[in-house]
């Protein structure tokens, strides 16, 4: 397991910050009940923070044709819905939402070329609404495998306000390649071809690059 590079500046802040009100507490000769809070208050949010941004080393499962999870967390939405921004026709949506306690890292759900990519400015509703995925601060891309496009999009939540993506169109991913990373909370919705078959139920609970959302038909 190691520290997703977002983490860097975040973990490193803490150690600082802590550092500089220590060497102030004990320049002022403060009592040392406040230094062994300050000293515990500091751990405690460093280790969140480092839970937060870990990343486990997982291989990628899931033959020619599966759809594998983007993200952690639980399934939250299994429906039939119109899909307006790329395909503009009827797919299925399975919303993914992950809590602080996730893994916040995204992977690609397949390999195959980058179509297209959209970053959206937006709102921060909370990540469950019904709205938060055409109103929130999200990125929409589309990869293309071997049998066919697949739609996956990044959601900010009412905590989550700093979306991360790293590929661009023309590229070729490997399934299971890092694509982006959210901070603090959020969801991914997928959307699949109607005729996908969906090996998950709502509330199921999904691992990253590890869980088969769904298998799709070949062309």
């Amino acid at each position: 397991m190691t520290l997703h590079r977002e983490g860097f500046i975040p973990l490193s802040l803490v150690l600082v910050v802590s550092a500089m009100v220590l060497a102030v507490l004990y320049y002022l000769d403060g009592p040392e009940i406040a230094l062994w809070i300050v000293g515990s208050c500091s751990a405690i949010v460093f280790i969140l923070l480092a839970q937060f941004f870990r990343i486990p080393h997982r291989i990628p499962l899931g033959g020619v044709g599966d759809v594998i999870s983007p993200s952690d967390g639980k399934v939250v939405v299994i429906e039939k819905v119109k899909e307006t921004e790329y395909f503009r026709d009827e797919r299925i949506q399975v919303s993914i939402f992950m809590s602080p306690l996730n893994v916040h890292c995204q992977w690609s759900p397949m390999a195959g070329l980058v179509k297209y990519v959209k970053y959206h400015t937006g709102k921060y509703l909370v990540a469950w609404h019904p709205k938060s995925s055409l109103e929130n601060e999200r990125t929409t891309f589309v990869v293309e495998g071997e049998c066919g496009e697949v739609l996956f999009r990044q959601i900010a939540g009412a905590v989550a306000r700093r979306i991360r993506y790293y590929i661009h169109p023309g590229q070729t991913l490997v399934k299971g390649e890092e694509v982006g990373f959210i901070k603090f909370g959020s969801r991914i919705d997928l959307y699949l071809p109607l005729d996908a078959e969906i090996l998950v139920n709502l509330d199921d609970k999904v691992t990253g690059r590890e869980t088969v959302i769904a298998t799709l038909k070949r062309l």
